[in-house]
């Protein structure tokens, strides 16, 4: 890894899992401990968030592949892609540098660190255990792999504890 690039740690669920509201939850509790945190969110269904009507839509409706929006302290891009680009080029390309971590929203195939939410049970999502750092659950799981630490979803604080352990931040102690 480049001096530059922060680690990224993906949390993995099937829809609805509560991984969004945990990564909300997350990211304020980290950031209170000063953590520069950047997010990368997977939509596995595709999305468009330009809004019909507005400039930067009639652009890319009127052929532009790439339309970019900006103003003081905002900078949004919409680009036609030949093919889903990865998380770690997105990182490379999109994170400033300085960033402690990347918390990303889906990836589960991609052989980086993840935290697992589920519902009712582990195999409710196909998830190697390399790089499986803990899983996050409103339940007991009896299928639990050993070793893997279970949390509930609204255990932030030891959820955080396990993510600044593992990740600590560059600035050096948490405060």
């Amino acid at each position: 890894m480049k001096q530059n690039e922060a680690p990224i740690l993906c949390f993995v669920g099937r829809s609805n899992s509560g991984k969004t509201t945990l990564i909300e939850r997350l990211i304020a509790e980290l950031v209170k401990e000063r953590y520069r945190i950047a997010t990368i969110k997977h939509a596995g269904h595709g999305f468009n968030m330009d809004t019909e009507g507005k400039d930067s839509w009639r652009h890319k409706q009127a052929g532009a592949q790439t339309v970019i929006v900006t103003s003081k302290g905002s900078l949004a891009l919409f680009t036609d892609t030949e093919q889903e680009v990865g998380l770690e080029e997105l990182r490379e390309r999109y994170v400033p540098e300085g960033m402690d971590l990347v918390i990303a929203e889906g990836w589960k195939s991609e052989g980086l660190p993840k935290i697992v939410v589920v519902r009712d049970h582990v195999g409710e999502v196909t998830v190697a255990l390399d790089g499986l750092l803990g899983i996050v659950s409103n339940q007991p799981l009896p299928d639990a792999p050993p070793g893997v630490p279970l949390f509930t979803p609204d255990d932030i604080e030891s959820v955080a504890g396990l993510i600044s352990r593992r990740f600590p931040r560059k600035g050096g102690l948490q405060s």
